[in-house]
């Protein structure tokens, strides 16, 4: 009688994130949300929230994203404030890319680089020593060094293939880890 195979057993990969003092998360959700390719698994926010709870040092928890004219978006929003992330939104932009026939295609447009940047100021002033950055935009990058050069712990979590240049090319001071090692699996 043939011998069933071994199934063979892949070593899972966690990473504990190691925080000092007080410290705040920026969750840029477009970006995580556009990692799901990525991803085995996509990132639920109920999950990321709950793993991000399980560190005392972790105070606060801002989530940025777009708001659309729908009542899947307004649900949506609604229920992260629910989790208990503080919630940051504005409208959705459609941008032109292109014409198929007579009709427009349109891309969602929202960036809020601009205000992530304004409230690291905000909880630089209130003594936070810790930043996580759920974002691989190299845009970030002139912050990054900006923290590191004011003795700030700066952790910056991506997926594989969505992380810009910039901030790849930052060697000293600045913590890099994949999403899927960081939550998937995870022992806390």
């Amino acid at each position: 009688m043939p011998q069933k195979p071994k199934k063979i057993r892949k070593k899972s990969i966690t990473q504990t994130l190691i925080l000092k003092g007080k410290a705040v998360s920026f969750i840029d959700w477009a970006n995580v949300y556009g990692w799901a390719e990525s991803l085995v698994e996509p990132t639920n926010p109920k999950d990321l929230y709950k793993y991000l709870k399980s560190y005392k040092e972790v105070k606060a928890i801002n989530f940025y994203y777009g708001k659309d004219n729908n009542s899947k978006s307004r649900e949506f929003l609604e229920n992260i404030k629910k989790m208990g992330f503080l919630l940051f939104t504005k409208p959705v932009k459609y941008i032109v890319v292109g014409k198929l026939g007579t009709e427009d295609l349109k891309k969602r447009k929202c960036d809020f680089d601009i205000e992530i940047c304004m409230s690291v100021y905000d909880y630089l002033k209130k003594g936070y020593e810790t930043f996580l950055f759920f974002s691989g935009d190299g845009d970030f990058a002139p912050l990054y060094r900006y923290l590191i050069n004011n003795r700030k712990r700066v952790l910056v979590i991506y997926e594989k293939g969505h992380l810009g240049r910039e901030v790849w090319f930052i060697k000293r001071g600045l913590f890099k880890t994949r999403l899927s090692y960081v939550i998937k699996n995870n022992p806390r």
